[in-house]
């Protein structure tokens, strides 16, 4: 089933999700229209991955709704699966394989047709044909999550989740990965990515939600989240908060550390 204009490609609704006594995700709700990057953000334990992997179908969520491309996440999960692709903090690839015999393996395991024909326009896409029959092993960090990416891209999925795409990659990768990720939003496909590096979702988000201990605290474009910082003062320049001081701001803290 495909993703009208007009539906949204994921809405999520309410959901909830507790461990023994510790609550989560405490009603957490937010929608991505197609087409668009999608940024998540938040401090380490505010519920990114738990909201991915309930989104992907790898976690029952206690209440709410989650829907993709028109599909329940818990009463329709086959569908879901087919629809999407997830990438996670941490590169998935075989580094004993090369980066062809990555890609192909995924087309079969995937049962794409033509798995060979498909891995070459992946290989290029990517710019990885010149390393395609090296192992992926001596692979930079940043050729290694764009394999990691393309891997992730065999099927066609419309929807891509990234978690943390960028996490310990140097500065170089990390630009490699932004311009990856542009590239397949200007293609077309919808894309939820989870960070907490500010910068990141600054560069790439169309909207940003703040997830801040389990709930949605913020959410908007850029401009939208700079009119809920306080006026720029006016010294000898206009300074315009940055999307780091627009955090701290919403979720309460004047400052990048505090007092112990």
């Amino acid at each position: 089933m495909s993703t009208s204009v007009h539906e949204p490609a994921i809405d999520v609704v309410g959901l909830t999700k507790s461990f023994g006594r510790t609550e989560v995700l405490k009603g957490v709700t937010f929608d991505v229209r197609p087409g668009e990057i999608f940024a998540l953000l938040g401090s380490n334990g505010a519920g990114k991955t738990t909201t991915v992997n309930i989104c992907t179908t790898l976690l029952r969520p206690d209440g709410g709704t989650a829907r993709l491309a028109g599909h329940d996440v818990i009463r329709e999960a086959e569908q879901v699966r087919r629809s999407i692709s997830l990438t996670g903090q941490f590169a998935a690839v075989d580094q004993v394989l090369t980066g062809r015999e990555n890609l192909e393996l995924i087309a079969r395991l995937r049962r794409v047709p033509g798995p060979r024909t498909v891995t070459s326009g992946l290989l290029a896409q990517f710019g990885l044909s010149d390393a395609a029959d090296r192992r992926a092993g001596t692979y930079s960090g940043g050729m290694r999550r764009r394999l990691d990416i393309a891997m992730s891209l065999v099927g066609s999925p419309g929807i891509i989740f990234l978690d943390e795409p960028t996490t310990g990659l140097d500065p170089e990768a990390r630009l490699e990965v932004w311009r990856t990720v542009k590239g397949l939003a200007a293609d077309g496909t919808t894309i939820l990515l989870t960070t907490q590096y500010l910068e990141e979702a600054e560069q790439l988000a169309d909207r940003i939600a703040i997830l801040h201990e389990g709930t949605i605290i913020a959410n908007g474009t850029l401009a939208e989240l700079k009119k809920m910082f306080p006026p720029a003062k006016v010294e000898y320049v206009e300074k315009q908060p940055t999307l780091e001081e627009i955090f701290l701001a919403i979720i309460g803290k004047t400052g990048v550390t505090e007092a112990n």
